[in-house]
C-alpha cells in the first residue's frame, strides 16, 4: 500500500508521560470490531479521553487545545500488551506520525514500523528533558530526521541519534509497504530464481 513519505518531520508535540501503556489502554477491545485501518482514531485512549457517558475529559491531553502535533511523547515500555496491531492503526488515524519513548515493546515497535508509524527511541533522560519541557511550553517544537537518523529541538537543546532497522528506514522513507517493496525489485527477484534453477 503506498503511504506518505517519511523523510523529516517537523512538529509540536504531545506529552503523555505514563509508563507501561498497553494497547487496550490505546484502544480498548471493544472497538475491534473493522479490519480496515480506518476510524480508530476517533477511540484514541478512549477511557482516558471520555467518561462512562462520552462526554470529553478536560483534564486529559488529547483534549487540550495547546497540546497539538504529529509527534507522540510516552513513557518506558509502549505499546505494550496484546499484540493488536489496531493500536498503531488508531495512533496513525488520529493523525501521530512518531512515537518516541525510551523503550517500546517489541510487537508494538514492529507494527509501527509495518504501518508507517515511526517508533523513536532515545535515552531516558533526554525524553524526560524533552517531556518536561513540553509540558511548561506546548509549542516546543521538535524535527525527526529519518535520513539521518536525528531527533532535535533547538528550544530543548536537544540533538540525538536513534536505530532503526535499515530495510524499515528504506520503506518509509519511499513510502512503501513490504509487499511494494518486493513489486518493485521483482525484476532482480526473478533473475535470482532463474540463477538458482539452472
Amino acid at each position: 500500500m503506498k503511504r506518505k513519505k517519511f523523510t523529516i518531520l517537523e512538529s509540536t508535540c504531545v506529552p503523555l508521560p505514563h509508563a507501561n501503556i498497553d494497547t487496550d489502554q490505546i484502544i480498548p477491545a471493544r472497538f475491534l470490531n473493522s479490519v480496515t485501518r480506518e476510524g480508530f482514531g476517533k477511540n484514541l485512549f478512549r477511557d482516558w479521553r471520555y467518561d462512562s457517558e462520552g462526554k470529553a475529559l478536560k483534564k486529559f491531553i488529547l483534549n487540550r487545545s495547546e497540546y497539538k502535533g504529529s509527534i507522540l511523547l510516552t513513557g518506558s515500555n509502549f505499546g505494550c500488551g496484546s499484540s493488536r496491531e489496531h493500536a498503531v492503526w488508531a495512533i496513525a488515524d488520529y493523525g501521530f506520525r512518531a512515537v518516541v519513548s525510551d523503550s517500546f515493546a517489541d510487537i508494538f515497535a514492529n507494527n509501527a514500523l509495518n504501518n508507517g508509524l515511526l517508533p523513536v527511541m532515545i535515552p531516558a533522560e533526554t525524553l524526560g528533558r524533552l517531556t518536561e519541557l513540553t509540558i511548561r511550553k506546548p509549542g516546543t517544537r521538535v524535527k525527526i530526521d529519518l535520513e539521518k537518523q536525528v531527533l532535535s529541538s533547538e528550544e530543548a537543546g536537544i540533538s540525538v541519534g536513534f536505530a532503526i532497522n535499515a530495510f524499515k528506514k528504506e520503506c518509509l522513507l519511499k513510502g512503501l509497504d513490504n509487499i511494494d517493496y518486493l513489486l518493485g525489485i521483482r525484476d532482480e527477484i526473478t533473475a535470482f530464481e532463474v540463477r538458482r534453477s539452472t
